[in-house]
């Protein structure tokens, strides 16, 4: 039986709707937001959102019927991850209509950056450009297993938690560059805020650890070297790499 246009635009429409709708709430776009950086297992998404076990779980499930998550079983714990990185890429075009459509966007991320760190951050291009030229430090601050997921190739990792107690381990009379999940994290450009405050030139990068990946520049992958050069098992550089 030959499907009716209106019928084939309503069935359509119907499903785009479903994809729309698993977004329309600030806790599944956090969720989504944080597996951006790796799969994570119920209880830490829970945690690190601030959401009970039993609100995450909910959000996930919803999240999975739209097909953006996917999960896998290890042995009591549940991990989900994202399904594939056209959900990241569904996701980066939420927040550039938002920013581009909604003024108050725009003037939360200039408050509250300016405020912070008050600088220009650096372009992912740039950084790619002065870290071949090693006249920077790059600097992870995001937590240890997120470094050992994925990093820029040739980062320290430094945790925001550590920064004041690690500081003096940095390389001197370099500029830093600190990074973290994308434009809108915090854990960066309140990096840079404690590194400027001991006398270090440091600035932030203007995305994050995914937008370098999904640009196929540099990475690597195992926890590499920490902050005070300490050697951690090998760093594996990712294959197929672009701009090498």
């Amino acid at each position: 039986m030959t499907m009716h246009a209106l019928e084939f635009k309503a069935a359509l429409f119907e499903h785009f709707a479903r994809i729309a709708s698993a977004f329309a709430s600030p806790r599944r776009i956090e969720i989504i937001d944080l597996l951006t950086q790796g799969e994570r297992p119920v209880e830490r998404i829970a945690r690190e959102t601030g959401l009970t076990f039993a609100n995450a779980s909910g959000h996930l499930q919803v999240l999975k019927t739209a097909r953006l998550v996917v999960a896998r079983k290890a042995g009591l714990q549940v991990f989900y991850r994202l399904a594939d990185p056209m959900v990241l890429r569904g996701y980066r075009a939420l927040r550039e209509l938002a920013a581009e459509r909604q003024a108050e966007v725009r003037q939360l991320v200039d408050d509250y950056f300016s405020s912070t760190d008050g600088l220009e951050p650096v372009e992912k291009e740039e950084l790619l450009r002065r870290a071949r030229a090693r006249d920077v430090v790059v600097l992870d601050v995001r937590p240890p297993d997120e470094y050992a997921a994925g990093h820029i190739a040739g980062a320290l990792s430094m945790p925001l938690a550590e920064i004041e107690r690690n500081v003096r381990q940095l390389p001197r009379g370099k500029r830093i560059v600190a990074y973290c999940r994308g434009p809108y994290c915090f854990f960066a450009a309140e990096a840079v805020r404690l590194l400027r405050k001991r006398g270090i030139e440091a600035f932030r990068l203007k995305e994050g650890f995914p937008e370098w990946r999904e640009a196929g520049f540099p990475v690597e992958q195992g926890a590499g070297k920490s902050q005070a050069g300490e050697r951690r098992p090998r760093a594996r550089r990712e294959k197929k790499e672009k701009h090498s």
